[in-house]
């Protein structure tokens, strides 16, 4: 009796001119693909080397540190879901996107999830944390 077996889904795709109106979004966009079917590829984003932080190679670095499986790219990441992620530790690298983006991240991972420079949030959003916890759902 033969086998059948149902393919793997393809990951959701963000590359081309889309990339300049999503840059800012980028990194919490690839912590929302850990928990996406067939996960998330991102190219042309070369641009995330140079911000505040290299964007490409923290969101690269954090994810893998609480457990997701991340391909890096010289102009983006392909991030596979869905996947539980774990609390840990982590660095905002005085980022504050992935300071925000780590906090979402946090809200979904199994345990606590530490983030040291977090309040660099507030130089492009003061009242992050504070709207994080009105909306959070324990």
């Amino acid at each position: 009796m033969a086998q059948h077996y149902l393919p793997l889904p393809s990951p959701a795709v963000l590359e081309g001119p889309v990339i300049a109106q999503l840059i800012d979004e980028l990194p919490v966009l690839s912590v929302l693909g850990t928990q996406v079917q067939g996960g998330l590829l991102i190219r042309n984003a070369a641009e995330l080397r140079v911000k505040e932080s290299d964007r490409i190679a923290t969101t690269v670095a954090n994810l893998r540190a609480m457990g997701a499986e991340v391909e890096e790219f010289s102009d983006g990441l392909q991030v596979h879901g869905p996947v539980q992620l774990h609390g840990i530790g982590l660095e905002a690298h005085g980022d504050h996107r992935i300071a925000m983006a780590f906090s979402i991240a946090g809200l979904i991972a199994d345990g606590e999830t530490e983030i040291v420079g977090a309040e660099c949030a507030a130089v492009s959003f003061p009242e992050f944390f504070e709207i994080l916890a009105a909306v959070r759902v324990d």
